[in-house]
């Protein structure tokens, strides 16, 4: 049965986000907010917790997962970034993107795609996104909630606890987050390439 927190998305409580946190480091799952959808997320060293979020999402293993850092000194740990990547990702975050990197040694294999290697990166631009991953200290292994067969991610908390109370560890309700994927940019050679133009607005990547 899934805990619920309702945490204020602009103040958020302190001692909640330090409950969330340990509940990860126990090897939970749980539902958090991002600025483009809720989001399931795990420890990203915990395969048993992995397995949950690829069979609540019934995700094969080309699934691109993201990790969901604090700044681009965490990033640096996890993805390969060259001069223009990085001059790209600070100019555009925190906010609504994805970027699509090299993975390096540091990223567990099960969570890179098989064949291209690479790994999802995001810095959003919530408050209690940027709490949590501050709080653990490292990357939140992350996945759009968004369930087999509907193509928009979940967006009202209740209906989340409502439907997957028990399969989820905590559910955490900052308000109702309409649904709004991230513009994912993929670098291939250190060339950017806009491969889903979303919520994230890069001006610099339109032709």
């Amino acid at each position: 049965m899934a805990q619920f927190f309702e945490i204020h998305p602009q103040n958020p409580q302190r001692r909640l986000i330090k409950q969330a946190v340990d509940i990860i480091n126990n090897g939970g799952v749980i539902v958090y907010p991002t600025d483009s959808s809720y989001a399931l997320a795990c420890h990203i060293g915990d395969k048993q917790a992995l397995d949950t979020v690829r069979r609540i999402r019934q995700l094969d293993d080309k699934h691109n997962f993201t990790l969901v850092c604090k700044d681009l000194t965490q990033v640096s740990n996890f993805a390969k970034i060259g001069n223009e990547a990085f001059r790209l990702i600070k100019t555009l975050t925190p906010g609504a993107f994805t970027f699509i990197l090299d993975a390096t040694k540091e990223v567990p294999r099960r969570l890179q795609h098989p064949k291209k290697k690479t790994i999802g990166i995001r810095i959003p631009e919530h408050t209690v996104t940027q709490l949590l991953v501050d709080e653990l200290g490292e990357p939140l292994l992350s996945s759009t909630l968004m369930l087999p067969g509907e193509e928009e991610a979940m967006s009202d908390p209740f209906e989340i606890r409502r439907r997957l109370e028990h399969e989820l560890d905590l559910v955490i309700d900052a308000g109702e987050i309409l649904y709004q994927p991230t513009t994912v940019i993929e670098f291939t050679q250190n060339v950017p390439v806009l491969v889903r133009q979303g919520k994230g607005l890069a001006p610099m990547l339109e032709n």
